[in-house]
């Protein structure tokens, strides 16, 4: 067992009886390459990566592999979940000298951690015009022994051309229509009209996107970007890339067609989608975005809850195919008809062959489908399909399960969070925010030290040894901010507070810009800095969110001047790539439309008895509406008047001042700095909201 045993990553564990004798990251492992005089193998991967998986089988696990990078290197693991500031330096570089990237990512470094030689994904034999691994780590050393001034050279030329990139978007300003309608052209353009989303394939649920689009329509009422929206939703949940089982989504596409999946889960993708169908069905009443919002919720509680009250980060792509006894992927999900006929008998297979496009070819491997709805859900057929999905699940149960990766990563538990309540008021399912709550409380007690910084992840109960990054301040607060909405808990808004003072303390650069790490935080050989959104939103992005629906809840300036100049990045990007900054154009509707301040009163004021069952009513009937409401610049608190009795102070400052109207709850509407007059009939409420 090598130097991994021990550390919380899954992902490393996996690697910590490989013959290959692994360090994790850290100075020790660089100061035993100077003593040793000898490269550093920087390996970058993921639990839930296949191809991952496959270098580790062919490369890492044979022993005449691993000796020579045993004598020849000093060989580092690092879990790019865990140390997403490792993961984008050497990425940027990687992207830089290759033009792609990718995991597995292979970098081999000088011991001053000055990257020389890039590559990901290497095959235990030359395949396809790419060299061996075997034939990459000679060359690599050979040029070590022999051409060190050569390696020395490129190395320092790699360092100072990334040390020379920065981001220019001091005094930019947020953008306003203007820029928000050259993204939505842009995105018109790059829409696949046939397939829904955007591009080719591979095809990636674009779910900042859809969240613009959304907020976009709503603000503006612009029926195209709706439709482009609630096609993309639809096509996805009736394809491959859902899983028409047990509910839940893949991490791509690998046609454009949404058919076949790469077929891990990933928490942030679920959890992000989970909200987009929930504030689709918000939009349009879609009973296929209500059915999939929930599924997908009830999929991350059952599939991805930990022990602890958190959520897992993945589930893996590959899991044992019974027949072969090989680890494969997508062996746990695809059918045959054959399959089909042993679970469910001759006639129910058919239909469900039928209605599921199981076909004797398959449109995966070996004759194996993926599930999908190409033919609808056919109502009619509703409890007949119903019993049909409800058996293959439980034959399903009885295969081997993919694996999972157990650790918690506190952004992607933020994003659950906030999913969750949000899912649970909408469509009444109070079980869910019970969950995030859950969720939350092991964030505070476990991830956050008692000056509220944040340590990246954490696994059975025990905190990982990485700090937080932007991404982590930014999508926790953004949870708790949600989860204060739906509570009326404001324990949630200061925790909120706590997170976001420390962005503005400790991330912030120049001009409005944003770092991934703080100040304080290990020293790489660049300060990571990216405000595009991929798999999930930036830090940056998230950040300038999360600061603006603070800044609302508390009349803040210094949040709200921190999120406009945070959005200066959007104007320079959103006309020119709005696929890659989809958060923060959400982020910007919300500018435009707010703030808006809805502060719902109810229960007695001091001397006024317990609230009576009609006022109880009522004061949810005004929350349900405000709740309903698609504003995008809205925040909502609701709790007593001024904490109700006995002087106590509002939880919440938006209840501060705000009584009961003759004796009965009471909405109150401010918009731009200008509040409307208070009113006691939910009907008016979405009237005003509306507008």
């Amino acid at each position: 067992m090598n130097r991994l045993a021990g550390v919380t990553s899954p992902y490393l564990l996996q690697h910590a009886d490989n013959p290959v004798d692994w360090w994790p990251w850290g100075a020790e492992a660089f100061e035993e390459a100077k003593r040793r005089d000898v490269p550093v193998l920087l390996s970058v991967g993921y639990s839930a990566c296949h191809w991952c998986h496959v270098m580790a089988h062919e490369s890492f696990e044979d022993a005449t592999t691993a000796a020579y990078m045993n004598e020849h290197f000093v060989n580092v693991k690092v879990d790019r979940e865990e140390r997403p500031d490792v993961d984008a330096v050497y990425m940027e570089a990687v992207q830089a000298a290759t033009g792609q990237g990718g995991w597995p990512m292979t970098v081999f470094l000088t011991p001053d951690a000055e990257p020389f030689y890039f590559g990901t994904y290497f095959p235990p034999e030359p395949r396809h015009g790419m060299a061996s691994f075997g034939q990459v780590l000679e060359g690599v050393s050979a040029a070590w022994r022999g051409r060190r001034e050569e390696v020395a050279e490129v190395a320092g030329n790699i360092v100072r051309e990334l040390a020379g990139r920065s981001l220019a978007v001091g005094g930019a300003g947020a953008p306003g229509e203007a820029e928000l309608a050259q993204a939505l052209l842009g995105l018109t353009r790059e829409y696949d009209a046939n397939h829904g989303g955007f591009g080719g394939a591979p095809k990636f649920p674009p779910s900042m996107v859809l969240e613009f689009l959304l907020r976009h329509h709503a603000r503006t009422g612009a029926e195209g970007a709706l439709q482009m929206a609630a096609d993309t939703c639809e096509r996805m949940a009736r394809g491959g890339i859902y899983d028409q089982l047990g509910g839940g989504f893949a991490r791509y596409s690998v046609d454009r067609e949404w058919v076949v999946p790469h077929f891990e889960k990933m928490l942030y993708d679920n959890a992000l989608l989970c909200r987009v169908y929930a504030h689709l069905w918000r939009s349009t009443g879609s009973e296929l975005a209500r059915r999939v919002a929930l599924e997908t919720a009830d999929f991350m509680v059952r599939e991805l809850r930990t022990p602890e009250g958190g959520f897992a980060s993945a589930l893996d792509a590959d899991s044992e195919d019974p027949a072969s006894g090989r680890h494969v992927e997508g062996a746990y999900y695809v059918w045959t008809p054959a399959q089909l006929v042993e679970v469910l008998g001759e006639e129910d297979a058919e239909y469900a062959a039928r209605h599921f496009g199981v076909t004797a070819e398959g449109t995966f491997e070996e004759g194996a489908s993926v599930l999908q709805l190409p033919q609808g859900e056919g109502v009619a057929e509703a409890g007949r399909i119903a019993d049909i999905r409800g058996r293959l699940l439980a034959a399903r149960e009885e295969r081997p399960r993919p694996g999972r990766d157990d650790k918690i990563v506190a952004a992607w538990n933020g994003l659950a969070i906030a999913a969750l309540a949000e899912t649970s008021a909408l469509f009444d399912r109070p079980d869910l925010v019970d969950r995030a709550t859950e969720a939350a409380d092991l964030l505070v007690r476990v991830h956050m030290d008692e000056s509220a910084r944040l340590t990246r992840t954490s696994r059975d109960g025990r905190a990982g040894a990485n700090a937080g990054v932007l991404e982590d301040y930014a999508d926790v607060a953004e949870g708790f901010l949600a989860l204060a909405t739906v509570t009326g808990e404001g324990v949630w808004l200061e925790f909120a507070g706590f997170l976001l003072d420390l962005v503005l303390d400790r991330f912030r650069g120049e001009g409005g810009a944003l770092f991934d790490t703080a100040h304080d935080a290990e020293q790489l050989i660049r300060r990571p800095q990216d405000p595009t959104d991929n798999a999930a939103p930036s830090g940056w992005t998230a950040a300038a969110g999360a600061l603006l629906s603070y800044a609302a809840h508390t009349g803040s300036e210094a949040h709200r001047t921190a999120a406009e100049g945070a959005l200066g990045v959007v104007t320079a990007l959103g006309p020119r790539a709005p696929r890659f900054i989809g958060w923060g154009l959400a982020t910007v509707e919300a500018l435009l439309d707010g703030p808006r301040e809805v502060a719902i009163v109810s229960g007695g004021e001091e001397g006024a008895g317990e609230r009576t069952g009609a006022e109880e009513v009522a004061g949810r009937e005004l929350l349900r509406a405000a709740l309903l409401s698609t504003a995008p610049g809205a925040v909502i608190a609701h709790g007593r008047p001024d904490g109700g009795r006995d002087g106590e102070e509002a939880e919440f400052p938006l209840l501060r001042d705000r009584p009961l109207v003759g004796g009965r709850p009471a909405a109150y509407v401010c918009r731009h700095f200008v509040c409307d007059a208070p009113t006691t009939d939910p009907a008016e409420l979405t009237r005003k909201l509306a507008n």
